[in-house]
């Protein structure tokens, strides 16, 4: 596929290795954002953080299979190369990796990850197979790259907690970084799936963050959480969403439940809903 001239492109781990091996015998630290491209400027933020703490920053645009169901929008999913390269390439990234799935996945392979407890409920609960598969990619980027420091949003939270809990308890030696969330002008937070909203189902998706501040700022108060988590919910349908999978408040470290029904520590509220075949997720910090 035809990319910028700008960006060097590794299609393979041995062109992968040997960029980044050469970079650390001259010195340099790596940096590292993994994505499934359809890249926005809420990725350019992670790579221009990753620049801020590495002097070269490798980013990956794969979209991993082994996250999606039969069902879900796997063949759908944007595919957009020529155009993240020149994102990628504008946020001060040196290198794109871009491995086919044979590459990622060869046909014996048999190895698969469960990280338990963060994995479990929330995305966990109406996506039982994603962290099943981000863990298994998560932890081949990272031994394939092997950066010093990754970069990962904190609009898929409890991704980022299912990624730290992995490399804790692998023993992978990587820094993982949480960049917030990059939202428009309305407070939307940007995702790729963003493109497949009408104009009428954006302007309800944007009311999505005003519904989590406000049982945020419950919650804070000292609120009792089931009420506020069935507010939430019923908020967000009366404003126009279709169907609402969870709206929840939980501990923000690991997101376990608070014991006694009201916050006591620093929390998130977190939330997954959907506007007709759209599914949107969102948090934000108590």
């Amino acid at each position: 596929m035809p990319h910028t001239p700008d960006l060097p492109v590794a299609r393979t781990i041995a062109e992968l290795r040997q960029t980044v091996s050469g970079w650390k015998r001259q010195g340099f630290t790596v940096g590292f954002v993994p994505t499934m491209g359809a890249l926005h400027e809420g990725h350019q933020t992670l790579v221009r953080e990753a620049g801020l703490r590495a002097d070269r920053v490798v980013a990956s645009v794969f979209v991993n299979p082994t996250q999606f169901a039969a069902h879900e929008d796997l063949g759908a999913y944007p595919r957009q190369e020529a155009r993240d390269a020149e994102l990628l390439a504008g946020a001060g990234c040196a290198l794109m990796y871009a491995p086919a799935v044979e590459e990622m996945y060869p046909a014996d392979a048999t190895t698969t990850i469960s990280v338990g407890a963060p994995a479990e409920g929330l995305e966990g609960a109406f996506r039982p197979q994603m962290f099943g598969g981000v863990a298994l990619v998560v932890a081949k980027l990272l031994n394939q790259v092997q950066p010093h420091v990754a970069v990962f949003g904190e609009k898929d939270f409890q991704q980022l907690i299912v990624v730290r809990r992995l490399v804790r308890d692998l023993d992978i030696p990587v820094e993982i970084v949480g960049s917030p969330t990059i939202r428009d002008g309305h407070g939307l937070a940007l995702s790729s799936r963003n493109a497949y909203l009408s104009a009428e189902q954006l302007e309800v998706a944007r009311r999505l963050n005003g519904v989590l501040a406000e049982a945020g700022a419950k919650a804070s108060a000292g609120g009792a959480l089931p009420a506020i988590e069935s507010e939430a919910a019923t908020a967000l349908l009366e404003v126009g969403f279709s169907h609402v999978d969870y709206v929840a408040v939980r501990r923000a470290e690991d997101l376990g439940e608070f014991a006694g029904g009201t916050v006591d520590g620093p929390a998130r509220v977190l939330a997954a809903a959907w506007l007709g075949k759209t599914r949107l997720i969102d948090n934000m910090a108590i």
